[in-house]
Formats: C-alpha cells, structure tokens, sequence
C-alpha cells in the first residue's frame, strides 16, 4: 500500500523543514514546496536515505495567485494524492502600515492568507471523500496575545490579524470535518530559531531576548504532529508561551495589553543601544 503524501510550504528551512523531517520520521512521503529547488532537492534526498520516503519537489512562490492550483496539479500529475497538508510558508512585512505600499501589503495577504485558504479549499474534498485528512495551518501565538508595537515593526501590521484568522479557519475546520477523521490543527509558536528573523531585519531584536523565549524548530513540528494526530485545533508549544496565554485570558485587557508594551518597549531600547554601539 502507498505512503501517505503530506505538501509542506516553506520546507526549505526553519519550522517548514521541521515539519518534513517529522513527517518524514512517521513514515510519510513528501511534496516539498519552497522557492529554493536546490534546498528541497537536498533535503528529499536526505530523508530518502534517512528516512525511506520519496519526495516530490516542486518550486513555487506562493505569492502568486496561481501556484496553489499548479502544486496540486503537479501532485496528481505525478499519480499522488494529498493526504496531509502543512501550511507554513510565510514572512513578515517589515515596517508600520502608514510605511509600507499596498502591493507589498496584497503579496503578503496572498502568502500569508488566500494561498493557505485556497490550498485548504483545494485538498479538503479528496480528504472528506476518502475518510481520512490532517491540516496543519501554522499560526503564531502573536494571535492569542496583545499587540507589541516592537513585533508588528517587523512582522507587519496585519501579521497578528492574519495568524488569528488561521486558528478560526482551523477550529472550523475541525468542527465541520467532526466525524470524518479529517483533523485540523493551528499550531502558535512564539519566537523560533529560523531564518524568518533575518529576512525581516528582527535578528538584533530577537538575540536580546531571555533563552527561554525561543523556541526549536523542531519542538515545534513535534507539537504540531502530535495536536493534529490529536484533534486539537489549537497548540501552543513552549512552557513560556502557554503560561503567557493562560495569564493574558485572566487579566483585565489594559494591563495585559501594558505588560506587552512595556516588555517590547525595554527590547526595542536594548536592541537601539547596541545598534549604536556597533
């Protein structure tokens, strides 16, 4: 019998990558999306030596309207159907919004949003029809929080907003497939060791936050699989991070909202002093 088939966006580093390799050691094969093919390419065949899995590798930039459409397309082409979808490929949109153009705000809301939504809307049938579905949307726990001026400098205005949308679409999700053995889960880390920090200029930032505030990559992806196998359709990894969205559900909204703020003010300070110094 054939191994099931999970697409992973942005598996070319970071949580993506994870998420391949976790897949990969629960006995899945593959379809690694990315911009990088040369990355991909390379961390298929690593998980065929490691692993015993086959991997498809197709390149694409979901920015684009039409590439979500091109990726299932180029599955079936190949004779595989998607049996597990992990919906991670994603950057910020540096600056605040009175900063930024539009276009640059649209390409976000196509990567970050429609591309996942229409991904959801394109593999959910087959996995209704067949009895048998996993979907991982990966959020952010920025969602279940107040806005910090200091994260939205780099990650984007509407960053939080759009990661919120994503634990409502997976909860959902969860709720309409109720029955189905088709299981949705949001999966909301924190601050995670990737590449994502220095795409959008966070990397000074994000070093002068405490140990206990980053999160592994892995860690991550080893939550995200166990919630989904589960039906949880929100987790939360991280010891700090779920003790933080406990405390803000309990706290009156302007003081949750004045710690928030005061912790992204002291960062933002101590990452403009050595700034300076440098």
């Amino acid at each position: 019998m054939a191994r099931k088939l999970v697409l992973i966006t942005g598996a070319s580093s970071g949580i993506g990558e994870a998420m391949a390799r976790e897949f990969a050691r629960k006995g899945w094969d593959l379809a690694l999306v990315a911009r990088r093919e040369d990355r991909l390419a390379a961390l298929a065949e690593e998980m065929k030596a490691q692993n015993g899995v086959d991997s498809l590798v197709i390149a694409a930039d979901l920015a684009k309207p039409g590439e979500p459409e091109r990726i299932v397309s180029e599955i079936k082409k190949a004779g595989r159907q998607v049996d597990g979808l992990v919906n991670n490929a994603g950057a910020g949109q540096p600056g605040y919004f009175t900063e930024t153009d539009w276009d640059d705000q649209e390409r976000f809301l196509q990567l970050m949003v429609t591309a996942y939504l229409h991904l959801i809307h394109l593999v959910l049938p087959g996995m209704e029809e067949r009895g048998f579905g996993r979907i991982i949307n990966v959020s952010s726990v920025s969602a279940l929080l107040p806005i910090a001026t200091g994260h939205t400098r780099f990650s984007g205005t509407i960053y939080p907003g759009a990661k919120g949308l994503l634990i409502k679409v997976s909860q959902s999700i969860k709720a309409e497939m109720h029955g189905k053995n088709v299981h949705a889960t949001a999966v909301c880390p924190g601050y995670t060791w990737s590449e994502f920090h220095d795409v959008n200029g966070a990397r000074q930032s994000i070093s002068n936050l405490p140990s206990y505030w980053m999160l592994k990559a892995e860690d991550v992806a080893t939550a995200a699989y166990d919630a989904v196998e589960r039906n949880v359709a929100c987790r939360v990894p991280g010891a700090w991070y779920k003790f933080m969205v406990g405390l803000m559900r309990v706290l009156p909204d302007p003081v949750g909202e004045w710690i928030i703020a005061n912790q992204s003010k002291r960062a933002m300070k101590k990452a403009q002093a050595q700034q300076a110094e440098a």
